[in-house]
């Protein structure tokens, strides 16, 4: 286990996993900037790029079903250095066969290889940062997921900056991906080794029971309730960063410009209540601020859909982003619970919210090629209240240091 650990050690600790979910929001939202200049670069049409992006979901899974079993065989500080290698490599390659080779199959293979790669450090990262809230004994997930999204954030405006002086996407991505492997390789020099390695062979599990150690998180019910937790908000968080404009310009007669407000309101919105969620969660308790947050997030919406004028629809449009923002980091957090299986449980939890995120976005644009883009917005709403129907099985354990609030210390 873990030796006990000095103050800067703790803090070194800390900062290393802010760096690493800043890095992967750099990387991620590096790569989504560009895809004008990669249509264009490669000549492919709507279909060809959501096809790459089908390739990096797809690996996303498999990446989220080895995640656990690396965490068992290696831990999670040498795991990350291998995950966040392929990431950063598939950043490099993606970027080398739009401009360099100029060939789909070789991009193709760079988004399978970040889909791969991020994924599965997502896993990691999530179950370090859930182990240093506890080493902390205070709520700081929602801050970590901040940092992500404070990555997202960088990486747009670096590919705004790029794609405007005409810097290529290889020269572009590539200069990515050397950051993204050099801030992992310094901040994995302050994340400790948690497990030995047993010095008895016979002691080691085989691989069969690392398996079985996998999957046995799956027959637990509370695995599925922080499922419909997470499930919910990720269709709340999904469907605002893919649906959102157009509702605007197509529901409300409002113009792109106006639909990239909206946007950036919930963006703010979500990103605010991140960085201030954590004191929110250890005053009132994890699970009534899900409560709390799932109302925000149902009024805002429901606001949203029926606003009788812009201003309303301004005011739904930021509640619904401050509720939806902690779903998935207090999901991942309460998953995360149980040290023993923290991996396996991140690994079953944040598969239930990649699907939300993969198969939302196709989901609701069949829907709304039906009946009409705000009418489909109340299945959101819908899903919304069932996360805070669930909201008790994010309940912290018995031996939680986090997420109980004051009443609990």
């Amino acid at each position: 286990m873990t030796s006990v650990l000095t103050r800067p050690q703790l803090v070194a600790w800390r900062t290393a996993i802010f760096a690493i979910f800043f890095a992967t929001g750099l990387g991620f939202a590096s790569w989504a900037a560009r895809l004008p200049a990669v249509k264009v670069d490669l000549g492919i049409n709507d279909f060809e790029v959501g096809v790459l992006l089908f390739v990096s979901g797809a690996t996303s899974l498999v990446g989220l079903s080895l995640a656990n079993i690396i965490v068992v065989r290696w831990g999670a500080r040498r795991g990350m250095f291998f995950t966040i290698l392929t990431f950063a490599a598939g950043v490099i390659v993606a970027g080398l066969g739009v401009q360099v080779a100029q060939s789909y199959p070789v991009a193709a293979v760079g988004l399978a290889l970040m889909g791969l790669g991020m994924s599965s450090t997502d896993v990691m990262m999530n179950v370090e940062a859930a182990a240093v809230e506890q080493a902390f004994g205070r709520t700081l997930m929602p801050l970590f997921h901040a940092f992500f999204s404070l990555g997202t954030v960088a990486g747009a405006g670096v590919g705004i900056a790029m794609a405007a002086g005409g810097v290529g996407v290889g020269a572009h991505l590539g200069a990515v991906g050397v950051a993204v492997i050099v801030t992992g390789l310094l901040a994995l020099r302050a994340v400790p080794v948690h497990d030995a390695a047993p010095t008895d062979e016979a002691a080691a599990p085989t691989r069969g029971e690392r398996l079985r150690q996998s999957l046995v998180v799956w027959r637990d019910p509370r695995t599925y309730a922080i499922g419909i937790i997470m499930l919910g908000m990720a269709f709340a968080e999904g469907s605002a960063n893919d649906w959102l404009t157009i509702a605007m310009v197509d529901g409300h007669a409002e113009t792109e410009a106006v639909g990239a407000v909206a946007l950036t309101v919930f963006s703010v919105a979500m990103t605010v209540f991140r960085i201030l969620g954590g004191p929110l969660v250890d005053r009132i308790g994890r699970v009534w601020t899900l409560r709390a947050l799932a109302i925000a997030a149902a009024v805002g919406l429901v606001l949203f859909i029926l606003a009788p004028s812009l201003p309303v629809a301004f005011i739904g449009v930021a509640l619904w982003g401050a509720g939806a923002s902690l779903g998935f980091p207090l999901g991942m957090s309460a998953a995360a619970d149980d040290p023993t299986k923290a991996a396996a449980s991140v690994s079953a939890a944040a598969t239930i919210g990649y699907l939300a995120f993969l198969c939302g976005p196709p989901l609701l644009g069949w829907i709304s090629h039906s009946i009409g883009i705000l009418p489909t917005l109340w299945i959101i709403v819908g899903l919304i209240v069932m996360s805070g129907l669930a909201s008790g099985a994010a309940k912290p354990i018995a031996g939680s240091k986090v997420g109980a609030g004051h009443a609990a210390h």
